[in-house]
């Protein structure tokens, strides 16, 4: 059925059920919405619970690995690279492991060579400006058994064979010195003062490869703590490497790591101070920054000594990294400029418990999210989709079941409409035959009609009439019989074609003053058929009657008559007005009439077709339809041709 007819008269109806079906299905809904987001509440909530009891165990688990490594520290040496223990003395810093620092908040002074061994070559240098004799008195001196001896005398015999023009012989004069290492000279180890010194020499010969070479390789040691050096001393020269190199070289994450350690032995060394001084706290730890690197401080000390921990971001999440991963939690710490210690930190907006420093007393505010955030709502992920295929196949069914019920109510709607259709065109039927039949009554009762010529055609007239009449009735009573199945078929041997030459013979007789010619045409040897003569009659009447009805005058209406196979073809074809193709299937069904017919004002009762199809099954056989709108139409009637050996 077209969807345009559901919405024909009576709407109210549809629209009652309209409202009915989706009032449920809105409330549906919207109870289904509030459902979810009520369970991602309760879920949320759950979520943030577990987080808050897990920071509350990490703060504790910190809290004791804070205390174990404050209470080991006098024996505490860290394996991580970005973590070291430091014991400050009144004599000096012992650093655990060694050679981590690039530079020390404090050196101790070292005893160098008294000057009085050098003053006979200062005197002829500096007040006789005699060059060479003073390169011959510290030559001298350089064969002395006294390491400090040695390393002041080649300082100074370089620096007077540079005044003297003896460059080359300087170079020489400082790879001496550079054996000498750590021995202190003018303030510095002997080594970095001569490695500086070759760097200007080089300089001066305009040898710059070399220059780049030396300063690169020095740049390195600088880094690398290869001297105990303060800070200060440490800038400086640094500064100076870094002055003779085209670019300056980036920091490895090793040094960068170096500088902050260093720079966080230097505030240890100033906590240290205070204690000292009786200022500061002599247990404690904090949370400090530099160079852009957070790192942990740990100490216990008193005047006398003070034992600390320095300690990275690497050190923390290997050394206790189970004390948040046993909980199935990330931890992200924030240090006191609120800056997050580890590199990857939690991510914005994700469910999170947060313990700020203030609170817990440790050196950081924790931040504790879920470790599988995916696992933790895989629950309430199972949840939603069980429930939402609940939802959804409730909705599918209540859709599918207003549909469906939808379109059972426009069908007997429509069936409805149809049936008053056919009680009207059956009135309407009825009273043509019976205004007729009345008024001749009326003319030969009243004795008005006095020739008897007149009087019978009156009679013929009223016969007709009464015919006509007769035939609708036993239509009807006889399509009433089809559809309740209890007409009764009475099958007999026929010809074909004399039972189509009858039946035109009784159409053009019972419509003598239509102007339609009938034409009648037959194949070559067309069998019998076993078929109820009555019946089959009035299929033909009725493809007749409605390729007259639907036909302008005076185009003619064809019969033919063939052998199709094991078929009998009955063809009736009219040049009427055609059938269109979308109401083709329609048409066969009962009350219905095409929309052409019903424009025309037709006469019909919508059951003829009907009828024939009914008819045309009962003996076994089919109905067939060829039609185009405005070009006329053709049935044909295929009946089971009967077997001549049988």
């Amino acid at each position: 059925m077209p969807r345009s007819h559901w919405f024909r008269p009576p709407r109210h109806l549809l629209l009652l059920f309209l409202a009915v079906t989706v009032a449920p299905a809105a409330a549906l809904s919207w109870l289904s919405w509030r459902l979810l987001a009520q369970d991602r509440a309760l879920e949320s909530q759950r979520i943030q619970e577990r987080l808050e009891h897990a920071a509350d165990l990490v703060c504790a688990a910190l809290e004791r690995c804070l205390s174990e490594v404050a209470d080991q520290l006098p024996a505490f040496v860290p394996i991580a690279a970005d973590a070291l223990a430091v014991c400050f003395g009144p004599q000096d810093i012992e650093v655990r492991p060694s050679g981590r620092l690039p530079y020390y908040p404090s050196v101790p002074a070292a005893q160098e060579a008294p000057g009085a061994v050098f003053e006979r070559g200062e005197m002829l240098e500096f007040q006789r400006r005699d060059y060479s004799g003073a390169i011959a008195a510290f030559r001298a001196l350089t064969y002395s058994d006294d390491p400090r001896i040695r390393a002041g005398a080649f300082i100074r015999l370089g620096r007077n064979l540079r005044k003297a023009g003896r460059s080359r012989e300087a170079l020489a004069v400082y790879e001496s010195l550079a054996q000498l290492g750590t021995t202190p000279v003018e303030g510095c180890p002997a080594e970095l003062l001569a490695r500086q010194a070759r760097l200007a020499v080089l300089e001066e010969l305009r040898q710059f490869s070399e220059v780049e070479r030396e300063a690169a390789s020095l740049h390195k040691d600088l880094q690398q703590g290869r001297w105990r050096l303060d800070r200060i001393s440490y800038q400086s020269h640094l500064q100076e490497a870094e002055r003779r190199l085209k670019a300056r070289p980036d920091a490895e994450a090793g040094r960068r790591e170096a500088l902050v350690l260093a720079s966080a032995v230097e505030s240890l060394w100033e906590r240290w101070q205070e204690i000292r001084r009786g200022d500061g706290n002599p247990r404690g730890r904090a949370s400090y920054r530099a160079h852009d690197g957070s790192v942990l401080l740990i100490w216990n000390g008193s005047p006398e000594r003070m034992v600390a921990l320095a300690a990275g971001p690497r050190y923390i999440e290997s050394a206790w990294r189970s004390a948040w991963q046993d909980h199935g939690v990330t931890l992200d710490l924030v240090d006191s400029g609120a800056r997050s210690v580890f590199a990857k930190s939690i991510a914005p907006g994700q469910a999170q418990a947060v313990r700020p420093a203030t609170d817990t007393g440790l050196p950081w505010t924790l931040r504790v999210a879920s470790a599988d955030p995916a696992a933790d709502l895989a629950q309430l992920a199972a949840r939603r989709r069980l429930l939402l295929a609940g939802l959804a196949l409730t909705g599918v069914l209540l859709l599918l079941g207003g549909y469906f019920t939808a379109r059972a109510i426009t069908r007997e709607l429509a069936v409805a409409r149809l049936q008053s259709d056919f009680v009207s065109a059956v009135s309407h039927e009825f009273r043509t035959p019976l205004t007729s039949m009345r008024h001749l009554t009326e003319l030969l009762d009243g004795g008005i009609v006095e020739e008897e010529g007149r009087r019978r055609q009156y009679y013929s007239a009223l016969s007709h009439e009464t015919m006509r009449l007769h035939r609708l009735v036993e239509g009807l009573l006889n399509f009433g019989r089809m559809e309740a199945g209890v007409l009764k078929y009475r099958f007999e041997r026929l010809n074909a074609g004399d039972l189509v030459e009858e039946i035109v013979n009784e159409f053009r007789e019972e419509g003598a003053n239509n102007s339609h010619p009938i034409e009648v045409s037959a194949g070559p040897a067309v069998p019998a058929l076993s078929a109820d003569r009555e019946a089959l009659s009035r299929a033909l009447w009725n493809l007749l009657d409605n390729a007259v009805k639907y036909s302008p005058n005076p185009t003619p209406v064809r019969i033919h008559l063939t052998r199709e196979g094991k078929w009998i073809a009955i063809s009736v074809r009219d040049e009427g007005l055609g059938i269109p193709a979308e109401e083709q299937k329609q048409i066969f069904k009962k009350f219905v009439r095409g929309a052409a017919a019903q424009a025309s004002h037709v006469k019909g009762t919508g059951i003829g077709l009907t009828m024939v199809r009914q008819i045309v099954q009962a003996h076994g056989g089919k109905v067939h339809l060829g039609s185009r709108a405005g070009e006329g139409s053709t049935f044909t009637i295929l009946l089971p041709a009967e077997d001549p050996t049988s």
